[in-house]
């Protein structure tokens, strides 16, 4: 493997789970305080949405690794839409949803 593709293989990307989001009233959230519950609008079993560069690029559902919280991989996209997640542009490439997240 060439010394430059092998460089490039070790840059590291940010990559993120997304539980869920919801909008709430400015009011609302200038009222969050400690203790506050923010209740999401997804099923506490459902898969979660794995983001490369916050572009989606999988599934998978939560785990505990020891200590820590992990994500066990269910699904993973097109090489083309995690090629484009690497790249950070959004250019319409990589933009179509993970299947399993359309609707």
């Amino acid at each position: 493997m060439p010394a430059d593709l092998q460089a490039i293989l070790k840059i590291e990307v940010p990559v993120s789970v997304q539980i869920a989001s919801r909008s709430m009233p400015v009011g609302d959230v200038l009222n969050l305080a400690p203790g506050a519950i923010i209740e999401l609008p997804k099923h506490a079993e459902e898969e979660l949405e794995i983001l490369v560069s916050n572009k989606p690029v999988g599934l998978g559902r939560a785990v505990k690794v020891g200590e820590n919280f992990g994500i066990r991989v269910t699904f993973v996209g097109d090489v083309r839409d995690r090629i484009a997640a690497l790249g950070g542009a959004d250019d319409g490439v990589g933009s179509r949803p993970v299947p399993a997240m359309a609707g």
